[in-house]
């Protein structure tokens, strides 16, 4: 996360984290997950079997995303262009669940990211457009 913030892309660095992230991705909770993708997105580190991965771990743990989680976890794969339609399809679910504890930039990075990756979710959408 660090490294993103102040923009510095260490591509062996991200590497490492990726092989021991993927061997510990069931002891990681839902805001470390988010910040993670978050984190490879920002400087640019494609690292698809993280993304893979990731997308099954956060599906087990989507109820305990946070609306700013559920944001910067569809911002992240859509910004690597990386297609989750799985995790798009719970994250779907858990946002309409928490619609209310949403403010306008966490809708509006999340209805970027589904453009941005050409999913509908029309039921979020209406959701969203009534809030």
């Amino acid at each position: 996360w660090a490294y993103a913030k102040i923009g510095h892309s260490s591509p062996e660095l991200f590497d490492a984290i990726s092989f021991k992230v993927m061997k510990k991705l069931d002891t990681i909770d839902s805001r470390c997950i988010s910040n993670i993708v978050w984190a490879y997105a920002t400087v640019g580190h494609l690292s698809p079997k993280l993304f893979d991965a990731i997308s099954h771990e956060a599906i087990e743990k989507i109820d305990d995303f946070s609306s700013q989680g559920i944001a910067n976890t569809v911002w992240a794969y859509a910004k690597v262009g990386h297609s989750s339609p799985e995790l798009f399809d719970a994250i779907s679910n858990e946002a309409l669940e928490k619609l209310d504890s949403f403010n306008s930039q966490e809708i509006a990075t999340t209805m970027w990211a589904y453009a941005k990756m050409d999913y509908s979710s029309p039921k979020l959408f209406d959701a969203f457009s009534n809030k």
